[in-house]
């Protein structure tokens, strides 16, 4: 159930809390990305639990160094991307979004902490349905979910790039949590889109709380690249349309079966990248399986450039929009008007989807007895030197633009289990990276 006090009154003002690494106990392991690891951690000074993603400086510096010589160095930096994620996690304002509860920084990592979700990703609840296929109804309460959240940070001018099932967690009250701004990057709007309701986007902090939250991770990127320096990394300002915006990224990122045909193309891509995506993930919880999916990469791409997408079935109004979303040409790609008007969602009251009580699908554990399941956590860990051994074996990613995570295995908590350090392994692949 939705305490309204505690999950729809979020002030973008709240403060962040800067942890000293010695305070806190890590409770198991959740998973692992490119960058970083992520735990599930308990700050026994305040008696909180959060997931705590750490990142090692070492890493960075090897990513970034194969990055110099990308032709888009701006968001080709490493250094600018950890920043920018941070600074996105710290200004958003959303139910549906991760609040960020403090960051942390020594010699030799750093990290940050969101809220723990309990139920998984949306890729682990579907191979838990018949036939790995979500029904009707939990396919639109998803979708709403999703389309609430992507407007809100196309409203503040963020691009998410990266939207698949794995990125899609569930949380503790049943609501998604959209985790994972890695790839994110910020784009400067055209006009404003007059239309557009902002009932859901909050006023953006000052600058001098930006500069407060995102003091831990400048101080060690202080050899003159941050946030500010990019022109990707304009102030956060809301009114922000895919229809008008005046810029365009060329970056080629994403996870390769989801990616838009704009940015396999390289012509440049906007907001609509995002409404791409979200049929791709439509598709999947539909029939089980992405659309365009080849034997290899660059088949993969092809029929992304290429094939029309195979709606089998009778037709419905969910087939239509997935095939409005999955438009080639983002110019004639449905909006998020569109979207929010279209048949399927007929009858919807997107003004109180967020009061939702009873969500579809609720966690069958809570945070709480999942912590007491595994109270004792790791004892005598020393997380900073398991981090940067973990990736000085050269399994760090490959720091450039072209980041096409290996899908359904990069996240596995139980491949951490084959180093040196014993983990708990959380049961019934219960848990993901963000």
């Amino acid at each position: 159930m939705i305490d309204d006090k505690k999950q729809l009154d979020r002030s973008a003002q709240h403060s962040i809390t800067t942890f000293d690494l010695d305070s806190l106990e890590i409770v198991t392991a959740l998973g692992r990305g490119a960058k970083g690891l992520v735990f599930l951690a308990r700050d026994n000074v305040n008696d909180e639990i959060f997931a705590l993603k750490v990142i090692s400086k070492d890493s960075i510096e090897k990513m970034n160094a194969k990055a110099v010589n990308n032709s888009n160095r701006n968001e080709g930096n490493e250094y600018r991307r950890v920043s920018f994620e941070q600074e996105v996690l710290g200004i958003v304002d959303h139910q549906l979004l991760p609040r960020l509860r403090g960051v942390l920084a020594t010699d030799k990592v750093i990290g940050y902490a969101i809220d723990y979700c309990p139920g998984g990703d949306l890729h682990s609840l579907r191979k838990k349905q018949t036939e790995n296929m979500f029904s009707d109804d939990l396919i639109r309460f998803y979708a709403a979910e999703l389309v609430l959240a992507l407007e809100y940070l196309h409203n503040l001018g963020i691009v998410y790039r990266d939207l698949k099932p794995e990125n899609i967690m569930i949380q503790e009250n049943g609501h998604i949590m959209l985790v994972d701004f890695d790839l994110s990057t910020k784009l400067s709007p055209k006009s404003p889109d007059k239309s557009m309701s902002f009932k859901s986007v909050h006023q953006s902090p000052t600058d001098s709380v930006k500069k407060n939250r995102l003091f831990p991770f400048v101080r060690w990127c202080n050899s003159g690249i941050s946030p500010e320096d990019a022109d990707s990394q304009a102030s956060f300002k809301p009114d922000c349309t895919e229809l008008d915006s005046a810029e365009k990224s060329n970056s080629f990122v994403g996870t390769e079966e989801y990616v838009a045909p704009e940015i396999v193309s390289g012509k440049g891509h906007d907001f609509a990248v995002d409404w791409w995506s979200l049929g791709i993930v439509l598709h999947e919880m539909l029939y089980g399986t992405t659309p365009f999916k080849g034997s290899n990469e660059k088949e993969t791409f092809h029929q992304i450039l290429t094939k029309p997408p195979e709606l089998v079935g009778e037709r419905t109004s969910l087939r239509y929009l997935i095939r409005k979303l999955l438009e080639k040409d983002p110019k004639q790609r449905i909006t998020v008007e569109g979207i929010k008007e279209h048949d399927y969602f007929k009858g919807i009251d997107w003004d109180l989807i967020l009061r939702i009580q009873r969500p579809p699908y609720i966690p069958a554990h809570s945070v709480e007895e999942i912590t007491v399941a595994v109270k004792d956590g790791i004892k005598g860990l020393d997380v900073e030197l398991f981090v940067q051994e973990l990736f000085a074996n050269g399994d760090d990613g490959d720091g450039g633009e072209k980041n096409n995570k290996s899908k359904h295995g990069e996240n596995d908590p139980g491949d951490l289990n084959k180093n040196k350090c014993k983990f708990h392994r959380p049961e019934h692949n219960q848990f993901s990276v963000f």
